[in-house]
């Protein structure tokens, strides 16, 4: 009678096994160059449905500033617009999905790209959404923390108000200096933990973590290229704010579907 080694998984023991990190690569400029070319190709293949998530990413964030202003929280429309690039990457999901699928040559409408991005409820790009809103949330919670402490003696009622004290007194260049030194590490940490994480859930069955920790990999063996695109995305991002928000229609897409093909050859593979 053969018995079983102890301590050995039987068959029946569902328990999943353990999955390895995926490998990382080294990229280079020439991969930000053809992750851009493929990315504005992707945006020329289907127009429509690419500004479709660009406008509607505008449009929440006109109605956001707009609810700053009815709200009197005047002070907050400056934060809101910097850290408003944050959650970018999450509201990209459905770019992802449209670059996977013309990647594939696979045929797609409204309703197959739309079921995808509904379904990731249900998987880990949820908790990857807390993580970026809870960013967000500290990020706006420190600026109103160092605007009382460095604007405590000022006063203003309208948004130019606001601007001239932030722009022209030794306490607004203070804030802007404590402001901008904070935000720039949360955003760097935000970048790295989400750049290749948003895509890599969307692309493969791992958890949040796992895809966290890859996209800090990544970004910590790649340092000068992953600046230099986190550099390209701020800065693209930070101007397309200037037109009432209207320039994210076309870059905003053309940035998520970059960030797919560079995705790709950022991570190798999974293996067959």
């Amino acid at each position: 009678m053969t018995s079983k080694t102890a301590g050995s998984p039987s068959p029946d023991n569902h328990t999943p096994q353990q999955q390895a990190m995926p490998e990382v690569n080294t990229l280079t400029a020439q991969d930000i160059t053809a992750s851009l070319k493929a990315g504005f190709s992707d945006f020329l293949a289907r127009p429509v449905m690419s500004g479709f998530f660009g406008l509607f990413y505008a449009v929440f964030g006109i109605l956001f500033v707009w609810c700053l202003v009815w709200l009197g929280k005047i002070w907050m429309i400056i934060p809101a617009a910097v850290g408003f690039p944050l959650v970018a990457p999450f509201a990209a999901a459905g770019l992802y999905e449209m670059s996977r699928r013309l990647q594939r040559e696979e045929k797609f409408g409204w309703n197959e790209i739309l079921t995808v991005m509904a379904n990731q409820r249900k998987r880990e790009m949820g908790w990857m959404a807390f993580v970026t809103l809870f960013i967000f949330w500290v990020w706006t919670y420190q600026i109103r923390l160092w605007l009382a402490i460095t604007l405590q003696n000022s006063s203003f009622s309208d948004f130019s108000g606001f601007l001239n004290i932030v722009f022209f007194t030794p306490q607004g260049w203070t804030f802007l200096v404590i402001g901008s030194c904070v935000g720039a590490f949360m955003s760097a940490a935000l970048f790295s933990l989400t750049v290749i994480a948003m895509p890599m859930l969307l692309d493969r069955e791992t958890n949040f973590v796992s895809a966290m920790l890859t996209s800090i990999r990544v970004v910590r063996e790649n340092p000068v290229v992953m600046l230099g695109w986190a550099a390209i995305i701020s800065v693209t991002m930070l101007l397309s704010l200037v037109p009432a928000f209207l320039g994210l229609i076309f870059t905003l897409p053309i940035l998520g579907h970059t960030t797919w093909h560079l995705y790709q050859r950022a991570v190798s593979p999974v293996a067959e």
